[in-house]
């Protein structure tokens, strides 16, 4: 692949037919420090649903906070 002018990327197309990308599927691009990923927003949410299955995440902000909140009141 390669970036065009105005920045377009052009899928092959074979890659759009194996993960059934047709025109106007919503793609996010995520960075990281290893790179870029591009992948589908439905699977992206998915993927984060998957990873935070279980997890109370809204306790798990407020210890965060409570801790970060001890620090600083120890400074």
């Amino acid at each position: 692949m390669r970036v065009g002018d105005r920045g377009r990327l052009v899928l092959p197309a074979d890659l759009r037919q194996r993960r059934n990308w047709t025109e106007g599927t919503t793609l996010v691009a995520i960075e990281s420090e290893h790179g870029v990923v591009l992948t589908e927003r439905d699977e992206l949410e998915k993927l984060v649903r998957d990873q935070l299955a279980g997890k109370d995440v809204v306790k798990e902000l407020i210890e965060e906070r409570r801790r970060a909140a001890a620090t600083e009141d120890q400074s």
